[in-house]
């Protein structure tokens, strides 16, 4: 969420999302496979290219968690998720990030990759290559032996995806794993002044305003409230987990992202808290599970999900070599 000139400006709230795993051909005894060891000032050079910043940082034993100007970093030990919204030119850092990863690291190979957002409200105002999903795609074929998808109506409301072609021989990311991510718009206006510096003078009383402090117990939050509004929050979460939520509040384009890797077997209690608190219009659901997670049959779940106030617009399961995805569009029901 950059700051704002104005509270009627636009602002594409609508987030590129990047994951990439990282890994090793073969062991090597003393090597370093920590992606934490790369220092923040390189971070900060990288994200130049991206056109954000670093302005607030948190950590644990599992994570560093970085707030960007335009939403948020991740670097675990061999993972790295960066999120960013606005005008950011996310894709022109990730050739830059493999050879980063290569100098600091013993990492000499990618295990998967996974870039995915929705349909920009203008797409006119981005920045090459994210004029289209075209241009991204092809940026990122120059890179990997990926696949692109789109998932929902490509007129209306749609998520994009890319991600690897494993190789035959190789599993993938050998460990259980999770993402859930929640994309809402048309929101309560009531809700949405919150997040602003008219009713919020800081970070913390606009989280506990809202409610967002008690998504999950024991959370630790790191969040920035934008002057005069916007708001971003990362929470570390016991067990090497996080969330983080993204808040555009304003009243033609609201937008309002939330992301975990928090491991449950079913989402619905936490999605419907999160419809609670900030009362869309209508939202996205997409949920990654690969087969060592506790949620890898929660889409099972999801063929006769309801939640209440709401009408399923689509709904859509998508088989991988290492991962399940479920992609659902919902939309308030007429009263």
């Amino acid at each position: 969420m950059d700051v704002k000139a104005n509270y009627c400006d636009f602002f594409e709230g609508t987030e590129k999302l990047l994951e990439i795993w990282f890994g090793r051909r073969t062991e090597s005894n003393g090597a370093n496979f920590d992606l934490r060891s790369v220092p923040r000032s390189t971070w900060e050079k990288l994200l130049k290219l991206v056109k954000c910043e670093i302005i607030s940082f948190k950590k644990n034993d599992h994570l560093d968690a970085y707030v960007l100007s335009e939403s948020s970093l991740f670097v675990s030990k061999n993972r790295i998720i960066l999120k960013t919204c606005g005008s950011t030119t996310l894709l022109q850092a990730v050739k830059p990030l493999i050879y980063v990863v290569r100098d600091y690291t013993d990492f000499d190979m990618v295990v998967d990759i996974f870039y995915s957002r929705k349909n920009f409200q203008r797409p006119e105002l981005q920045n090459k290559p994210h004029t289209s999903f075209e241009d991204e795609t092809e940026v990122l074929d120059q890179l990997f032996d990926g696949s692109a998808y789109c998932l929902g109506r490509m007129n209306r409301d749609c998520w994009y995806l890319y991600t690897l072609n494993p190789l035959e021989d190789f599993i993938g990311v050998q460990v259980p794993d999770q993402t859930l991510e929640v994309i809402m718009q048309e929101l309560d206006q009531k809700v949405m002044k919150i997040f602003t510096r008219e009713v919020c003078t800081s970070a913390k009383e606009a989280t506990q305003k809202s409610g967002i402090d008690k998504l999950f117990p024991g959370i630790v939050i790191d969040d920035y409230l934008f002057e005069p509004c916007g708001y971003s929050m990362n929470g570390l979460i016991k067990g090497g987990y996080y969330a983080t939520i993204h808040i555009t509040p304003e009243p033609q384009y609201s937008y309002v992202s939330f992301e975990t890797n928090y491991p449950q077997e079913s989402y619905m209690d936490l999605i419907s808290r999160l419809l609670k608190l900030f009362c869309p219009g209508k939202f996205i659901m997409t949920l990654f599970a690969n087969k060592l997670s506790v949620a890898a049959n929660t889409h099972r779940l999801y063929h006769s999900m309801d939640f209440h106030g709401f009408c399923r617009k689509e709904l859509q399961f998508s088989h991988f070599k290492n991962y399940d995805l479920t992609y659902a569009l919902f939309a308030k029901a007429p009263s």
